[in-house]
């Protein structure tokens, strides 16, 4: 599968650099640069690339306002280049793929080249299941169904323990001991109540090793272990808070109200 590609950065210099090291990967197709964000906007939209380096310091529309400026469509993966290491945490919640510092390390443009590989592969997989779908709703229903029965009947297929390597360490952390996971893009914070752990894992690919029976999503960043909320507090706007048995406190936007509904009887 070709990678269509478009770099976006204020600097010529910078576009050749990287143009130049995309070479050693066959896959990745550079079908046009930028030289700003209004027309890495327009382009975006126009020519739909499945993977954008974007530069995030350029004057007018840095790189955040692009991303915002193509929430309308269907958005790329973005890579943020930088040569700013304070952008990083901004990078992760605009869920980017990865972040590089100028100038580019090789090794870490391959891993990046790759975990955009399996980003894609991904999303392909779930598009193809998506059609086959409709086609044996269409032509075959009840074969349909089969394919859709209760999820509790595979739950031991979840996992039970989470290898998660921190620190120069290696932590075998229980699932059942997890209380909470809060997302920064392709990184995961696990919490319990003795430890807070990072986890370089995407929040999309750590939901399908959970029991979604226990583990659910209430915030765009935000997972919890449903067994350890001990109240909900009402918040304005139709949001709430879950309190945990630790005391901490997790916001559940609007959005995720279907999973308070189960606590109230």
């Amino acid at each position: 599968m070709t990678i269509r590609t478009i770099i976006v950065d204020d600097e010529k210099l910078a576009i050749q650099g990287l143009q130049l090291r995309l070479q050693a990967f066959e896959d990745v197709e550079i079908i046009d640069t930028c030289a700003n964000g209004r027309e890495a906007i327009r382009k975006i939209k126009t020519q739909k690339p499945d993977l954008v380096f974007l530069d995030i310091q350029m004057p007018g529309f840095d790189g955040f306002s692009v991303v915002k400026g193509v929430m309308e469509i269907e958005p790329p993966l973005f890579v943020f280049v930088t040569a700013y290491e304070e952008h990083a945490i901004r990078a992760f919640e605009a869920n980017a793929v990865n972040y590089l510092m100028k100038p580019v390390d090789e090794d870490k443009l391959a891993d990046t080249v790759e975990r955009v590989r399996q980003r894609l592969a991904e999303k392909k997989s779930a598009e193809d299941a998506e059609q086959l779908m409709g086609v044996l709703s269409e032509v075959a229903p009840d074969l349909a169904a089969d394919f859709t029965g209760d999820p509790g009947e595979s739950a031991d297929r979840f996992e039970k323990l989470i290898n998660v390597k921190d620190r120069g360490q290696i932590f075998r952390v229980e699932v059942d001991s997890i209380e909470r996971i809060e997302a920064a893009g392709d990184y995961m914070c696990i919490y319990t109540a003795e430890n807070s752990l990072v986890l370089r894992e995407t929040m999309k690919d750590l939901e399908r090793r959970l029991d979604p029976r226990v583990f659910q999503r209430v915030h765009r960043s935000w997972i919890v272990n449903l067994d350890q909320v001990r109240q909900v507090k009402p918040h304005t706007n139709g949001e709430c808070f879950l309190v945990l048995d630790s005391g901490a406190e997790v916001k559940v936007s609007r959005s995720y109200r279907d999973v308070v509904a189960r606590f109230v009887h």
